[in-house]
């Protein structure tokens, strides 16, 4: 099977949005509630300085999230969704959502956690290996990337979930840039935490 030589772009997810304003069910869903806890409760420090969340969709997660920032940024791709993301983080002064399209756009700060969830299967190879590199150079020594995906196979995404993890893997052991500290595997998705060495 060819690999996918782009990412989705904005119109995939602006459609997506168009058709359902949580299309992925984030709100009700139990599932997304349970690995949403199961994503906070991985993370070893109480409290973050500075925190990047690629994708945020609807801002769920993020509202989760934020009791252990000092600062959050989340940003995605799509505008309709972070119209509900910054309606529901309103009273998170902490909170700062914006649109940005990674790896293109990327903030130029330093950050202690990165938190990339259900997101990376939508860039082709090429842009996630891009990706790769300007989180290593922006998370700092000690910080964390937790990086949470659906592991089956959809047909309109570039990548798996196993092959986003995977790629990141590779970036782990002695005289890499990072150490994998935990990983975890449920029916449907995956976890792994790995901390800047």
């Amino acid at each position: 099977m060819p690999v996918p030589e782009h990412s989705l772009p904005e119109n995939y997810f602006n459609d997506v949005y168009q058709a359902h304003d949580d299309p992925w069910n984030f709100e009700a869903s139990e599932y997304e509630r349970g690995k949403y806890q199961t994503t906070v409760a991985a993370l070893p420090k109480p409290l973050y300085q500075q925190v990047f969340e690629i994708g945020c969709s609807i801002g769920v997660l993020s509202q989760m999230l934020a009791p252990k920032c000092q600062h959050l940024l989340s940003v995605d791709i799509a505008d309709a969704p972070l119209l509900k993301a910054k309606h529901r983080l309103q009273n998170f002064p902490q909170v700062t959502v914006q649109k940005m399209t990674v790896p293109h756009e990327f903030p130029e700060q330093q950050f202690d956690l990165i938190l990339m969830s259900e997101v990376g299967y939508y860039l082709a190879l090429p842009d996630l290996k891009k990706l790769q590199q300007q989180i290593t150079d922006h998370l700092q020594v000690g910080g964390h990337l937790l990086l949470v995906h659906w592991t089956p196979f959809v047909h309109d995404y570039p990548l798996t979930g196993d092959q986003v993890h995977e790629q990141f893997l590779q970036l782990c052991g002695p005289d890499k840039p990072f150490k994998h500290v935990h990983g975890q595997h449920a029916e449907t998705y995956r976890l792994d935490l790995l901390e800047r060495q």
